[in-house]
């Protein structure tokens, strides 16, 4: 299927950023200043340009085996929303070859079992990905605000529909199972990052930081896109010098 594309900007230790249903320069611009300091590797994951569309849908198991031979040099890894899933699951194939890990949101919503606003959140996600446009215009809307999409109370942008058809046919999270244990053996430095903005997301945050011994950090004021969120940059270096102690 051909490589996926990394573009690398800074200076100093590498930084994998690994995007999710948005592409790099959305979710990881607030984060450009770091380069004075860090490394920052911008990866696109497949169907994101210049890397190669998927051969079906977006899949977490792929995005799993692209990331792997990025972490040889063993670097810090910051993921968000779907980019999460691939990253856990890569990390707990070799957890020796990450130096830390900061996970934004993600959507694994088998963490919480039999809680009525995750279970929603788990059906209305799975309802976007199976039938894309067609979904129920009520609940696309609702799904694209936790998404952090940019809707207003008119049509949908060709941005946002774009968005939308790209995620069709993806593999729904509910089916990840990544390995947490391997990565909480191995002593992986965590760091649990949300938004205050859904009570789904920040139960898994919770279920999430204590599976894997981190620390989940709460930062309000960007919904899903936490890394634009007011002080998220600094603690995120904060955490990074520790974690490379």
């Amino acid at each position: 299927m051909g490589e996926i594309v990394v573009v690398r900007d800074g200076a100093g230790p590498e930084v994998l950023l690994v995007h999710g249903g948005a592409g790099p320069r959305t979710t990881w611009g607030a984060l450009a200043p770091l380069a004075d300091r860090w490394t920052l590797a911008y990866v696109h994951r497949r169907g994101y340009p210049p890397s190669p569309p998927p051969r079906e849908g977006q899949d977490f198991e792929v995005d799993a085996v692209d990331l792997a031979p990025l972490l040889v040099g063993r670097p810090h890894v910051v993921a968000h929303s779907y980019g999460v899933l691939g990253t856990l699951i890569a990390a707990a194939a070799a957890p020796g070859s990450v130096r830390s890990l900061t996970l934004i949101e993600p959507p694994l919503t088998c963490l919480v079992p039999d809680d009525p606003q995750v279970a929603r959140l788990e059906r209305i996600g799975r309802a976007v990905l199976t039938q894309g446009m067609d979904s129920d215009p009520i609940e696309l809307r609702e799904f694209l605000r936790l998404a952090g999409a940019p809707i207003g109370d008119g049509p949908l942008s060709e941005e946002v529909v774009a968005g939308v058809r790209r995620a069709h046919g993806g593999r729904p999270p509910s089916e990840a199972r990544p390995r947490l244990d391997a990565i909480r053996d191995a002593g992986v430095p965590v760091l649990v990052a949300s938004g205050d903005h859904a009570a789904a997301l920040e139960r898994i945050c919770d279920a999430l930081a204590d599976a894997l011994n981190g620390e989940h950090s709460v930062h309000s004021g960007a919904g899903h896109f936490v890394a634009e969120a007011p002080g998220f940059a600094e603690r995120l270096e904060t955490f990074l010098r520790k974690s490379s102690m």
